[in-house]
């Protein structure tokens, strides 16, 4: 049996392009259909279908390319699981250009130091997420989700379940809402009384 190229590529957002990705494991050799796609999958979560296949594809002897190690794992304690069991499995790890020895000491340190960036970047992604919805709630642009009911409509709608003529599921049927708003809008009127 022979040694195949299987390819990995993941993209945080739905509207981001793999195209570089592809063309980049194209070059190194990975036939198109052996490529495994996460769209819209953050690296930080390791349960993702397109690397659960990209595993499950991979056989001793063959090679799983991705071409940065952030579009592997977003963290230093998965990049570590995903080299371990793909070592164990008979499996290589090759970066971009470069293959890894999980038995050389140079390797093993240039893993960790690619997996510190990769979790470094995600931080500071973190960071600045954090740091914008603070300064946009600052200035008033953040509110949050806009509410399912006017406050004419939550009234009417505590009136009737107040009058008792109707279920709580007839009265979410009637206003177009789930059975939980009504609950919600029931609640928030004997908070206030």
């Amino acid at each position: 049996m022979t040694a195949t190229l299987i390819g990995y590529a993941r993209c945080s957002t739905a509207a981001q392009d793999l195209t570089a990705q592809r063309t980049a494991l194209e070059a190194i050799g990975v036939p198109p259909g052996r490529v495994y796609v996460d769209q819209g999958m953050t690296g930080t979560n390791r349960d993702r279908p397109g690397l659960r296949q990209a595993l499950a594809a991979t056989r001793t002897g063959d090679t799983l390319v991705v071409t940065k190690l952030d579009r592997l794992a977003r963290s230093i304690r998965d990049a570590h699981d995903i080299v371990d069991e793909l070592t164990a499995a008979g499996v290589r790890l090759q970066i971009g250009a470069s293959v890894h020895d999980p038995h050389d000491p140079v390797g093993r340190l240039l893993l960790n130091v690619l997996a510190m960036v990769a979790e470094f970047e995600a931080d500071l992604i973190r960071s600045r997420t954090r740091e914008g919805i603070a300064i946009a709630k600052a200035k008033g642009k953040l509110k949050g989700r806009a509410p399912k009911l006017s406050p004419t409509q939550e009234r009417h709608l505590v009136d009737l379940h107040a009058a008792g003529g109707h279920t709580s599921a007839e009265i979410a049927e009637l206003f177009g809402v789930s059975r939980a708003t009504v609950y919600r809008a029931i609640g928030r009127t004997r908070d206030s009384s």
